[in-house]
């Protein structure tokens, strides 16, 4: 019993450094309506900083005025950031927002191996608590009991400033009606920047804290993120309370998850803020918002093809087909992977564009279908086979997924997406007997025509096609008309006689399978299947795709796809720092092509046609 009391007193230490950054997380996204990417970015800055700090300040004092200063600094750098970058695209869609925000997390990544070196760093102990108080028969570490302590202190000190002050005043009314606030004078920049400079420092104070406790390393940012996001989404969004309650829940699922749960202790959290979202749809305190719009886009997406855009449409495909002539095994390749990855990215968009319907999870279906194909292969079937299978186990992971995801919007949808995807992730990375954990499955070539390389990229390009013609045929089908009321007017949908669940439900699994395709060929591309095709990044790679091609055209997806690929792995064969590069890329082409970029080409045309 003493050593259960123990653990417990540890996961309060680890829920103050989760309550830093998940309340500046809730705070930057009640104001600003930003989901700030980069906060995990933010927290290992602050680390970094701080061990910096502390190693050149002498002294007791100096210990802790670095750790001070680390914060200060973190904030200054957000403030920076939200000043140079983040205020030119707040006129932009949101999502492009959390765009800009991943280019800065691709940054901060090589420049701290680039600055820090990439070794994990070991900071000293905090002067004055080096030793532990024997509590329950156990010995606390002194610096826990510190941290315990911080944490309701920092709740009172927010309290005040958001109810003893103007600035409070402002920062409420704002996260409750931003129109309003401006329509009564506020200078909105300022606010913004102040708000965003105060989440930033409980980042970075956030990191700084966890110097004495664990190592500093370049991969902590997005640990730290996606626990953060938890945290906010089951406390429920800009509720600086509901973050503390959260981080508390979290902390004790992740401290006793590994004693009691073995078998479900890596997704405890995700399980927890699954049910939470079913039954409070806003979290345990946070409080329903007006319906948002369809993630930012303009009304009319997906234009019928005319016949100039048609025209280019076929000579595209002609070029593509083509391509066998000219390059050799590895072009095709790569060719191969950025067409499968168009048909993934295509798939998200459809869900986005058409249906208003945002997934951070997606590398779900994706990772599914790859699995499908594997399972069907061992089962002894051929690769046409295999292919179909893939996208049907990926269809049915949709329909569950689905029957849940739809009766949430915005941003606790694309959580409950991220939490599907967590949960299957760690399904395969666990069932070693099933999925063969970290090992994989190996051995799944393509056979027959597209056992060469010429074979297998004419297949996938044939694949991405069908795939765009189908989801072409669905998005103007009466369907497609269906499905987009249910987007822009839901209620007035509802009103009609459309069942806006189950048109809802449908994009799902028809997104689904699309991407369990991707998947699959996927499998066959690489000749083997690990759990990271069901992983976070994966589905960040989506979004992005989507996201820089421009989610407002059909183009969009594919430019994207195109782009973003063939930049990455130019990149990481041509230069240590790719992901630096490739960030700054995407942080410019965000500034300078707010829509995206088929989106503002789109825009540019139209408008000339109008002059």
């Amino acid at each position: 019993m003493d050593f259960y009391a123990a653990q417990f007193l540890t996961g309060l230490a680890s829920a103050a450094s989760l309550f830093l950054v998940a309340s500046g997380l809730s705070l930057i996204f009640g104001v600003t309506r930003i989901v700030n990417f980069a906060h995990g970015a933010f927290y290992m800055a602050g680390a970094y900083l701080a061990y910096t700090l502390t190693e050149r300040l002498s002294g007791p004092f100096g210990y802790w005025v670095g750790l001070v200063l680390a914060a200060l600094l973190t904030a200054g750098i957000g403030a920076l950031v939200e000043v140079l970058l983040l205020r030119r695209v707040y006129k932009a869609p949101e999502l492009f927002q959390l765009l800009a925000t991943f280019g800065v997390t691709l940054m901060a990544e090589d420049l701290v191996v680039l600055v820090w070196g990439p070794d994990d760093l070991i900071g000293g102990r905090a002067p004055g608590l080096e030793g532990g108080v024997l509590l329950f028969g156990q010995r606390i570490p002194a610096y826990d009991l510190f941290l315990i302590a911080l944490g309701p202190a920092v709740l009172g000190a927010l309290w005040l400033i958001l109810h003893r002050t103007r600035f409070g005043v402002l920062v409420r009314a704002a996260t409750e009606d931003r129109e309003m606030v401006a329509a009564l004078g506020v200078d909105q920049k300022w606010l913004f920047t102040g708000v965003f400079a105060l989440g930033v420092f409980l980042a970075g104070l956030g990191g700084a804290l966890q110097l004495p406790r664990d190592a500093v390393n370049h991969a902590m940012d997005l640990s730290v993120i996606v626990e953060a996001f938890v945290v906010v989404v089951i406390g429920g969004l800009g509720s600086v309370l509901g973050a503390f309650v959260a981080a508390v829940l979290v902390a004790e699922l992740n401290a006793f998850g590994i004693l009691i749960l073995p078998g479900v202790s890596l997704v405890l959290a995700f399980l927890v803020m699954a049910a939470v979202l079913v039954v409070r749809p806003h979290g345990l305190f946070g409080r329903e918002e007006p319906a948002p719009r369809a993630v930012g886009l303009p009304a009319r997406l997906w234009r019928p093809l005319g016949r100039t855009a048609g025209t280019l449409a076929l000579l595209a495909v002609a070029a593509c087909a083509l391509l066998p002539l000219v390059a050799g095994p590895y072009a095709l390749a790569v060719a191969a992977e950025i067409a499968l990855f168009a048909l993934f990215a295509l798939s998200l968009q459809f869900l986005m564009s058409v249906g208003g319907l945002v997934s951070f999870g997606h590398a779900a279906f994706f990772g599914l279908g790859a699995y499908g194909a594997a399972f069907a292969v061992q089962a002894g079937l051929p690769m046409p086979a295999a292919l179909p299978a893939g996208a049907l186990l990926a269809a049915l992971g949709a329909v569950a997924a689905g029957w849940f995801a739809v009766r949430l919007s915005g941003v606790y949808l694309a959580m409950l997406t991220l939490a599907f995807a967590q949960i299957l992730w760690s399904t395969a990375f666990q069932w070693v007997a099933l999925t063969g954990g970290d090992n994989g499955i190996l051995g799944l070539w393509p056979s027959g025509l597209a056992g060469t390389p010429a074979g297998f990229y004419l297949l996938t390009l044939a694949l991405l096609a069908a795939g765009l013609v189908a989801l072409r045929r669905l998005a103007f089908a009466p369907y497609g008309y269906a499905l987009r009321a249910a987007r822009d007017a839901p209620a007035r949908a509802a009103a009609v006689g459309i069942d806006v669940g189950r048109i809802r439900w449908m994009a799902f699994v028809a997104a689904g399978a699309a991407a369990g395709l991707a998947g699959a060929l996927f499998a066959f591309l690489k000749g083997s299947v690990f759990p990271d095709t069901l992983a976070i990044p994966l589905s960040i790679d989506a979004l992005v795709m989507v996201l820089l091609g421009g989610v407002g055209t059909v183009s969009g997806a594919l430019i994207g796809a195109v782009a973003y690929k063939s930049a990455a792995v130019w990149l990481m064969r041509e230069t240590d720092l790719s992901k630096l590069v490739l960030g700054a890329l995407i942080v410019v082409l965000v500034v300078a092509f707010p829509r995206g970029i088929a989106g503002t080409l789109a825009d540019l045309f139209a408008r000339r046609r109008r002059a």
